[in-house]
């Protein structure tokens, strides 16, 4: 085994770990591979092309960061960078919250709501 010991980052909506996933579904270690799991409680509503849009920028966290040692901060890091491109998705209306979700805590700030104009009258 490469590394025996898990390297992670887990951030609210995106957990990074330095395996990978074996035939039982288990993590394995790995010095060479990161595993990506975006939004582990499904808290958000994607669209195919804004979760595209963070494997893109995942892989360019990574690029970005190859030549590093792997360590606990360098992962944290790419995992911080990324939650924090994720709320910039929700900020934009990208993705939206899921209010069928069992966590509806509005963790990444209360959502907007549209104001029909005709009812404030």
């Amino acid at each position: 085994m490469d590394n025996p010991m898990l390297l992670k980052s887990t951030t609210r909506h995106i957990r990074i770990f330095a395996a990978e996933i074996d035939r039982d579904g288990d993590l394995v270690p790995s010095n060479q591979v990161l595993t990506l799991d975006v939004d582990p409680d499904n808290e958000f509503n994607w669209n195919e092309d804004a979760l595209q849009k963070i494997y893109r920028k995942f892989d360019e966290l990574v690029e970005a960061s190859s030549g590093a040692d792997l360590t606990d901060y360098n992962l944290r890091r790419v995992g911080s960078d990324l939650e924090h491109y994720l709320r910039s998705l929700l900020q934009k209306g990208e993705i939206s919250y899921n209010l069928q979700s069992r966590v509806t805590n509005y963790s990444m700030g209360v959502p907007q709501v549209a104001v029909d104009d005709q009812q404030s009258r």
